[in-house]
């Protein structure tokens, strides 16, 4: 089919080609936008989305069986299953996207940015997750820039570890290693954008 296009359209004239190429643009094009209509459309839900989320809390309940008092008691919590974090030389940054539980119930998608300024080199990634103490500390959450501060720190999880860490500032935030080096967990900084589902 496309070679007959292409013959059809080289022995036709210069203006009729021209015409001819732009009636092709113009198809094309509808195309493409019709294509984005029906993505967009589909792109508030998928149904792997749950199971995304359900993996990502089954992933730091059965890694972390001492974070089991935060599943019962937070208000809400972000899971991050994969966050990637790299730096070179002087500039470094993270990123990762999770999903958002209130009540124990799937309500939103989240995103995670960080950018890092200083000496650093290598890359690593981990699972992160963010618990939220009460309904007023979630919702600061919700309003979909909620920033960790500079000093902000993490409780790096190993397998199986129980914790006896706390709320700070109303969050708790854990992350559990899954390649690269990782002498500390460093979250300040660390920006969050929030979409409800």
């Amino acid at each position: 089919m496309t070679l007959y296009v292409f013959y059809g359209l080289i022995l036709l004239t210069n203006k009729k080609r021209s015409d001819a190429m732009k009636m092709m643009r113009i198809v094309v094009l509808a195309f493409m936008l019709a294509g984005m209509v029906v993505q967009s459309a589909f792109a508030g839900w998928d149904p792997r989305e749950e199971d995304n989320a359900r993996q990502g809390v089954e992933y730091f309940r059965k890694n972390a069986p001492g974070l089991d008092r935060f599943f019962e008691h937070a208000y809400g919590y972000a899971v991050f299953s994969e966050v990637y974090k790299g730096g070179v030389i002087l500039l470094g940054g993270a990123r990762g996207s999770g999903y958002v539980y209130e009540l124990n119930t799937l309500v939103g998608r989240s995103s995670l940015t960080q950018v890092n300024v200083g000496p650093q080199l290598g890359a690593q990634s981990f699972a992160e997750i963010v618990f939220f103490k009460s309904k007023d500390d979630f919702d600061n959450f919700r309003k979909g820039n909620f920033e960790l501060n500079a000093q902000a720190t993490a409780v790096l999880v190993t397998t199986g570890m129980a914790t006896n860490s706390d709320y700070s500032n109303g969050v708790a935030i854990f992350v559990i290693p899954r390649a690269g080096v990782m002498a500390e967990a460093t979250v300040g900084g660390q920006k969050f954008s929030y979409k409800p589902l």
